[in-house]
Parts: structure tokens; C-alpha cells; sequence
């Protein structure tokens, strides 16, 4: 996945502090990218997988801002591009407020979609116009099976995420003939922190065929060869990995 020149590409994963988001790091990290390790209030985490990729011969650094501030993002963003632009873009961060539609508050409606659909703009927008400069770009946004199946509790997080995936759509349409492609992935049920005691061994017998819960090395495996040479023609597509539930 590096460049042609000695230079690695610079790769951005939002909400890089998270179980997904870390795999995601280590993975392009691997592959030969210089990682930046995004987090909004855990920078800490975000700084001990940084050391955890240099430490293993890669190359990260770790940077802490809001994606739902719109100013606060573009000056994270700004210096970040200082160093040259950023040409593979994760868009991870995400969260869940999850309750049934007619007890949900509407501070829980605002602010999932705002982190998930306000923040794919506010993050990717500015660094789209220096990534076409350079004829060729990597956009991965992590959507849900919640968007295309929807799931009880989760009106919420299903229209943030199936938004995102119209956009996804749109924006490959619009990024096509720049060499910049612009791709979906929506995990299923994920063996993360974030997931554990939401799903028990039965119930993930009864939902998944194959009857266990994926791992973020898994969904990481399936974003870094997206975001290669190797998927250069594979763009615009939401792409399911969840054990064969939908």
C-alpha cells in the first residue's frame, strides 16, 4: 500500500482509540502507511497505539479533536496537512444512544447522527481537495448491518448510518475519475468492548449462521485492501461483513 516514492501514504482513522479503529491502525500501519490515530476525549488510548505501531517498526502519531466541531476539526485538520495530505481516510467514530423511537430524547437523536454523518463531513470534506491533487485516494466509512436491516432500539444510529451510505454513493460518483474511490463497510455483530454484554453466546447462535461474533482484525483485514492498489476499481459499494446474516 505505500507509494511509489519512498514516502508512505498518510492515513486517517477516526475514532482510532476504539476496538475497530485500533485494528484498523495496526493494519495500515502493516501495510505501510503512517498512521494518524485519531480520538476525541481518549487520547491517551490513541497515544499508546501510536507507540504500540512505532514500536513495532511503523510509523503513527496520535491527534485528539471533536468531529462534531466543525472549527475545531478544521484546525486539527490544517496542521495535520502541513506534513503533506492525507490519502487514505477511515471514517470510524461513531456511537450508539440507543432506545425504542418513542422514548428516544432528542439529545440521543442529535448526537449520534451528529458524530456519525456531521462528522464524515466535517472530516472529510477538507481533505478532499487535497487528496484529488494527488490523482489518487482511499475514503472507507464504517457503517452497521443496522442500516441495511435495520434493528429495534437503534432508530438513531440505522438513519446516521444508512445516510452514510447514501453519501458514500454519491461521493464515489463525484471523486471517480480523480482516482479516488470511496467505499462502505458495515460490520455485524463485532467482538469489541464497545459490543461485549449487548450479545450472548445463544444469541449470537440464533443471529449469525456462522454462529460467532466477528473480530475487528477481520473488518481491519477488509478495510486495508480496500484502501490499497488492489481495490482501485472496486468503488461507490456498502460491503457487508457479518457472518452471513443479511
Amino acid at each position: 500500500m505505500a507509494a511509489t516514492n519512498a514516502k508512505p501514504r498518510r492515513a486517517l482513522v477516526t475514532g482510532g482509540s476504539g476496538g475497530i479503529g485500533a485494528a484498523i491502525c495496526r493494519a495500515l500501519a502493516a501495510a505501510g502507511c503512517e498512521v494518524l490515530v485519531h480520538a476525541n476525549r481518549q487520547l491517551a488510548k490513541a497515544e499508546a497505539i501510536a507507540e504500540e505501531i512505532r514500536a513495532a517498526g511503523g510509523q503513527a502519531t496520535a491527534l485528539a479533536f471533536d468531529v462534531t466541531d466543525r472549527e475545531a476539526t478544521a484546525t486539527a485538520l490544517a496542521a495535520a496537512l502541513e506534513a503533506g495530505p492525507i490519502q487514505i481516510l477511515v471514517n470510524n467514530a461513531g456511537i450508539h444512544a440507543d432506545a425504542v423511537f418513542p422514548g428516544m430524547s432528542g439529545e440521543q437523536w442529535d448526537r449520534v447522527l451528529d458524530v456519525s454523518l456531521n462528522g464524515f463531513y466535517n472530516v472529510t470534506q477538507p481533505l478532499t481537495l487535497p487528496m484529488l491533487r494527488t490523482r489518487w485516494g482511499r475514503i472507507v466509512n464504517i457503517s452497521s448491518v443496522a442500516a441495511i436491516a435495520g434493528n429495534r432500539g437503534q432508530v438513531n444510529y440505522a438513519a446516521a448510518k444508512g445516510a452514510l451510505n447514501a453519501a458514500t454513493k454519491s461521493l464515489a460518483l463525484e471523486l471517480a475519475s480523480r482516482g479516488v474511490t470511496v467505499n462502505a463497510v458495515a460490520p455485524g455483530i463485532i467482538a469489541t468492548e464497545m459490543s461485549e454484554g449487548a450479545f450472548d453466546a445463544d444469541a449470537i447462535r440464533k443471529l449469525v449462521p456462522m454462529q460467532r461474533a466477528g473480530t475487528a482484525e477481520e473488518v481491519a483485514a477488509l478495510v486495508a485492501f480496500l484502501a490499497s492498489d488492489a481495490a482501485a476499481y472496486i468503488s461507490g459499494q456498502v460491503i457487508s461483513i457479518n457472518g452471513a446474516m443479511i
